[in-house]
């Protein structure tokens, strides 16, 4: 299943990074974030991406066209270093599609300027390219298809330490509770979509802001709960709690070393 990722924000609460590379190519550890998205979304037999670049889009192509495979995978040096045998490789399987979809588009603009590439396939996947998660992906693509909705988002709870509190009229609290164990739920992306979902889609709007607001209307749209882990890295901080995350090697994200190689 193709999964389109959306490659082209300013990323203007990550300055400090992003004015020099987008943020799908923040650096986590020694990969950007966008490979490990693309690794979680490879370890489940997804193999075939389709990146809506913008901001910066020569920083995504030039990387994936200067992949150093040895930076991730163990390797066997020879013959006074002239001869590298890799041990394993990280993207030999993946077809990826890098397209140019403009520097002020909206996630629905960029979603509509990929539609050919996507083709006639029924079902797609697609992603903001700044979120990581633990999600076993098949239970997620099991629920679409029972439930055969247009589109699909992942329905997240804030890892952000708030509570939320509920007033009557007068302004008197009736109840106070962490954001986690209430029922607010927030858009975690990780989109899946029928092909209809480019009849939706009209110049100049947003995804979540009209087309979804239609697809409402119509009964059309899923919001998949999960109450697992879910971070995106919308902010320096963001990025910094990830990073020492994976140094601790507490990552929860990196389910490709659960069963290395495999498809579960």
């Amino acid at each position: 299943m193709k999964v389109v990722l959306f490659c082209g924000g300013l990323g203007t609460r990550l300055r400090d990074y992003s004015e020099a590379i987008p943020k799908p190519m923040v650096l986590l550890g020694s990969r950007p974030i966008l490979w490990h998205i693309m690794k979680y979304y490879a370890h489940y037999g997804h193999t075939e991406f389709i990146l809506a670049l913008g901001h910066k889009s020569e920083v995504v192509k030039e990387y994936f066209l200067n992949y150093n495979e040895a930076v991730s995978n163990d390797f066997v040096l020879a013959d006074g270093g002239r001869t590298l045998e890799l041990l394993s490789s990280d993207i030999d399987a993946w077809r990826i599609t890098f397209v140019d979809t403009g520097i002020n588009a909206t996630i629905g603009e960029r979603l509509k300027a990929v539609e050919h590439h996507v083709g006639d396939d029924a079902v797609f996947m697609a992603n903001y390219a700044d979120g990581l998660t633990d999600l076993h992906l098949p239970d997620y693509l099991a629920a679409f298809e029972s439930r055969q909705p247009i589109a699909a988002f992942l329905a997240v709870h804030s890892p952000q330490s708030f509570h939320v509190a509920k007033l009557d009229d007068d302004g008197s609290c009736t109840a106070i509770e962490p954001l986690s164990n209430s029922e607010l739920w927030i858009n975690g992306g990780f989109f899946i979509f029928k092909n209809e979902i480019f009849q939706h889609l009209n110049p100049g709007e947003d995804l979540v802001f009209e087309p979804f607001q239609r697809l409402i209307a119509l009964g059309q749209l899923m919001g998949h709960r999960y109450r697992g882990f879910w971070q995106a890295m919308d902010t320096f901080k963001d990025r910094q709690a990830l990073e020492e995350r994976l140094q601790r090697g507490n990552a929860p994200w990196q389910v490709w070393l659960s069963s290395p190689g495999g498809v579960d």
